[in-house]
C-alpha cells in the first residue's frame, strides 16, 4: 500500500478526484435534473432527446480516440493531450451557467461538448496508468484512482448540495441559480485538481523525438498497424468485445439514473441523496475490489460485477419506493468502481507497455462505442413504449452478452509473455 502514496501515482489520482466532479456533479445529477426541469421544462419525456445527446458525445469520441492514441504515443505527448481536451471540458461545462430556461438545443451541444473534454482526456488519463504502476501493482492503483475519484466527485457533490440547499445564504435568487453556478465550481474543481498530474507525473521515454506534424503521419500509420495488430492478440480482441457490452450497461445507467428517478416522480433531494450514497460506498468499495483483482484474479472481480448489474437491473424494474432506490444506490456503489477499475488494470496487463495510449484508444472507443448504443436504445425503449421501466430493463441483455463473452477470456499472469502475444 505504501506505493500509492508516492509523489507521481498520488498526483495521477487526484486526476480521477478532479475530473470526477464533473461526471458526479453535471452528468449523473445535475445536468439531468436541470434538463427535466428547467431547459426541457413542460415535456413528458427526456430521456429521448438525452440518450441522443450522450451517444452523441459517444459518437466523437470514437472518431477521434485511436488517432489521437496512436499521434500522443508516437510523440510522447500524452499530457499534452490530456491538458488540451481537460481544458475544452472545463470551458464548455462552465459555460452551462449562461443557458437561458428553454433553451434545450443549446443545453445539449454544450452539454456534449464538455462530455468530449472529460471522455477526450481520459484516454490520455487511462493511458499514463502504466507510466507510473509497476505492472504487478495495476489492478490496486488503477482501484486507487477510482477510489480517488468516488471520494473527490462526492465531495464535490456535497459543495454543489449545500449551494442548492441555502441559495439565499450564498447570494442566490433560487435552487436553479445555484444548480446553474454548480457548474463552474465543478470546473473550478476540475481545473484545479488537475495541476498535480501536469506537475508530478513522467510519462516514459519514447526512443527518439519528432515533430507535432512527424506524430500525425506516423501516429495514422501505426493506428492501422495497431488495429491489425489488436484483430491478432485474441486475448485483447475478445476482452474488449466483452468490454463494448458490460460497460455499456454501466454507463447507461450512471448516465440516466437520475432522469429515470424524476420520471417515477421521486424526490428531488431523495435522488441526490441516494447518487452521495454511491459516491462515499464507492471509495472504499474500489479499494477493496482492487484488493479483490490481486486475490481471485480480475475476471472474476468483473464478472462478480456483471451479475450484480443485472441484479440491479431487475429489481430495479419492479422499484415502487425511493427506499428502494436507497438500494440499489448501495448495491451499485459497491461495485461501479470495481468493475471501471478491474476492467483498465486487466486491460493495461495485456497489452505492450510501449503503446499504451495507442491501445487504450482502442479501449476507450468500444467504452464509447457501447455508450452510444446504451442511451440510444434506452431512448428508443423509451421513445416507443412511453415506458421508463421497460427501457431500463433493456439495459439487462447488455450485461448479458458482455459476461457471456468475458467467460471465454482466460486470464494471464500479470506480466507474462504469453499474456501479451497469445
Amino acid at each position: 500500500m505504501k506505493d500509492l502514496f508516492r509523489k507521481d501515482i498520488l498526483a495521477w489520482a487526484l486526476y480521477d478526484w478532479a475530473n470526477s466532479a464533473y461526471a458526479t456533479v453535471a452528468v449523473a445529477v445535475f445536468f439531468p435534473l436541470m434538463f427535466s426541469n428547467y431547459w426541457f421544462a413542460g415535456s413528458e419525456n427526456s430521456t429521448t432527446p438525452l440518450g441522443i445527446a450522450n451517444s452523441v458525445t459517444s459518437m466523437l469520441i470514437v472518431l477521434l480516440a485511436p488517432v489521437l492514441g496512436a499521434i500522443a504515443d508516437r510523440g510522447g505527448m500524452k499530457k499534452r493531450f490530456l491538458l488540451v481536451f481537460a481544458v475544452i471540458g472545463v470551458v464548455f461545462v462552465s459555460s452551462l451557467i449562461f443557458i437561458e430556461q428553454g433553451d434545450w438545443i443549446l443545453a445539449l451541444s454544450v452539454y456534449a461538448l464538455a462530455g468530449v473534454g472529460f471522455s477526450g482526456a481520459n484516454i490520455f488519463y487511462d493511458a499514463l496508468l502504466v507510466d507510473i504502476s509497476p505492472r504487478k501493482k495495476l489492478d490496486i492503483v488503477s482501484a486507487f484512482g477510482f477510489a480517488s475519484g468516488y471520494l473527490g466527485g462526492g465531495l464535490a457533490l456535497v459543495i454543489a448540495i449545500v449551494l442548492t440547499s441555502f441559495p439565499q445564504f450564498f447570494g442566490f435568487g433560487s435552487a436553479q441559480q445555484a444548480m446553474l453556478a454548480s457548474f463552474v465550481v465543478v470546473a473550478l474543481w476540475w481545473a484545479l485538481f488537475s495541476i498535480p498530474l501536469l506537475m508530478h507525473v513522467r510519462e516514459s521515454r519514447i526512443h527518439r523525438e519528432v515533430s507535432f506534424g512527424q506524430a500525425v503521419t506516423e501516429g495514422v500509420e501505426q493506428l492501422l498497424a495497431t488495429f491489425r495488430e489488436v484483430r491478432r492478440l485474441k486475448i485483447v480482441w475478445l476482452f474488449l468485445l466483452a468490454y463494448w457490452f458490460y460497460i455499456d450497461g454501466v454507463f447507461t445507467i450512471i448516465r440516466m439514473a437520475m432522469d429515470y428517478g424524476v420520471r417515477l416522480e421521486f424526490d428531488q433531494m431523495s435522488l441526490i441523496k441516494a447518487f452521495l450514497i454511491v459516491q462515499f460506498i464507492g471509495f472504499p468499495a474500489a479499494v477493496v475490489y482492487g484488493k479483490l483483482g490481486e486475490r481471485l484474479g480480475a475476471k472474476t472481480g468483473i464478472m462478480i460485477a456483471i451479475a450484480a448489474y443485472i441484479g440491479v437491473t431487475i429489481y430495479g424494474y419492479s422499484m415502487a419506493n425511493v427506499m428502494e432506490f436507497y438500494v440499489l444506490a448501495i448495491v451499485v456503489g459497491l461495485v461501479q468502481g470495481g468493475i471501471q477499475s478491474l476492467s483498465r488494470s486487466f486491460y493495461a496487463r495485456i497489452i505492450p507497455a510501449s503503446k499504451s495510449a495507442e491501445f487504450f484508444g482502442f479501449y476507450n472507443i468500444m467504452g464509447k462505442f457501447a455508450a452510444i448504443l446504451g442511451p440510444l436504445l434506452v431512448a428508443v425503449v423509451s421513445g416507443i413504449s412511453g415506458d421508463p421501466r421497460l427501457a431500463l430493463l433493456s439495459i439487462i441483455v447488455l450485461f448479458a452478452i458482455g459476461g457471456v463473452i468475458l467467460s471465454f477470456v482466460n486470464e494471464p499472469e500479470a506480466g507474462s509473455i504469453e499474456a501479451r502475444t497469445d
